[in-house]
């Protein structure tokens, strides 16, 4: 079995990382399998638990560890939950790019925000130090199972139950977020040291973010390079949404029309999302694909907005809307924006992070702001 992981985990760092990097020995000896032992997989459109194959441990992808309150570690085989994904391994090259944007270096205190499995915390605990990382997870179970398996490794790092978005037990050089945040817990900032150095995903959007904090202010970049986490949650599971989508199916707007665009499926419309975010902060996408190639996309916001737009193909699509804003035309304009510019302005834009946790983007003539969290 040994030899067997090893391979696997050879093959991963193989894939994820190169034979020159100082990343590339941490990869191959780490072992996935042991601090992700179960996971759930999707199967017809259910949650199923998987503790295996050993390869599937070492692929390149999340594995998802727990479903609403669901831990994949305590499931049953005929078990079936239902809800968001609360927690996972993030997959390993995306960890080591978020590490890469860190800025890492011999000597430097790291906080690893979203302890999840633990992978993070051990990889970054083999390669500088239990007594330079610590990991922090609002999950106890997920703390107290990652410290476990972890020191079954040799690998003994600070490990924490706390929400991350508040209150931090120290100072750090370095604070890695492997969860998205709405804008940048004041708690972070204060827990920064001189020239430190963070790094995180904003919610809803596919932004990398990296500052400093220097003498003239926390200040940084958003990254030439995209990736989106899970948001953080300041309970067990995620609170219920403002304006239930499934109840949007087929209800009537208060304005019907016609879009400009085609329906896509814009979560995943990478560029459109960030920039639909950066106009109207809090906004949720669902998105469906019926037969006959029509499919459904719809928005909501909790100021008690939505909108439903429907086609078949590329048609343009039959829009229903409510509620005090009218987001398909808010979309529409973004869209319009985007093709006017003819490029994606948040990419590369500078950052300068207020003390309240505001963000205020600058690329060019194009500026936005990303306004701080309310409780």
């Amino acid at each position: 079995m040994t030899a067997d992981w090893q391979a696997h985990a050879r093959a991963l760092a193989d894939k994820v990382t190169h034979p020159g990097s100082r990343w590339y020995p941490i990869v191959a000896g780490t072992p996935r399998h042991k601090l992700v032992p179960a996971w759930w997989t999707q199967s017809g459109g259910e949650w199923v638990v998987r503790r295996g194959p050993l390869a599937d441990a070492y692929a390149d992808r999340s594995l998802v560890t727990r479903v609403g309150t669901a831990h994949a570690d305590h499931a049953a085989e005929d078990d079936r939950p239902v809800g968001r994904v609360t927690s996972s391994s993030t997959l390993p090259s995306l960890v080591l790019t978020m590490y890469r944007y860190a800025r890492l270096a011999e000597g430097l205190d790291v906080l690893d925000v979203g302890t999840g499995s633990g992978y993070g915390a051990a990889l970054l605990a083999r390669r500088y130090g239990d007594e330079h990382v610590t990991t922090v997870d609002i999950d106890r179970y997920l703390v107290e199972a990652a410290a476990e398996r972890m020191a079954a490794l040799g690998l003994h790092p600070t490990t924490l139950a706390a929400t991350a978005t508040g209150p931090l037990p120290g100072t750090y050089d370095r604070i890695v977020s492997m969860m998205s945040v709405p804008s940048i817990p004041p708690s972070w900032l204060a827990a920064l040291r001189p020239e430190g150095r963070l790094v995180t995903t904003i919610q809803n959007t596919w932004m990398i973010l990296s500052a400093t904090k220097t003498p003239d202010g926390v200040l940084g970049q958003v990254e030439r390079d995209w990736a989106g986490f899970m948001a953080s949650r300041t309970g067990p599971a995620y609170p219920p949404a403002a304006v239930d989508s499934d109840l949007l199916d087929e209800r009537d707007g208060e304005q019907v029309g016609t879009g400009r665009y085609p329906v896509v499926d814009i979560a995943e419309a990478w560029d459109l999302s960030t920039l639909l975010t950066l106009t109207v902060p809090g906004i949720q996408h669902r998105y469906q694909r019926g037969p006959d190639d029509r499919h459904t996309a719809i928005m909501t916001h909790p100021d008690g907005s939505w909108a439903r737009a429907t086609a078949a193909g590329t048609e343009l699509p039959t829009v229903h809307q409510g509620g005090p804003r009218r987001l398909w035309d808010i979309a529409d304009a973004v869209r319009d924006q985007w093709a006017q510019r003819g490029w994606t302005p948040w990419l590369g834009a500078r950052v300068r992070i207020t003390d309240d946790g505001s963000i205020r983007l600058a690329r060019g003539d194009w500026t936005a702001i990303i306004p701080a969290a309310t409780a």
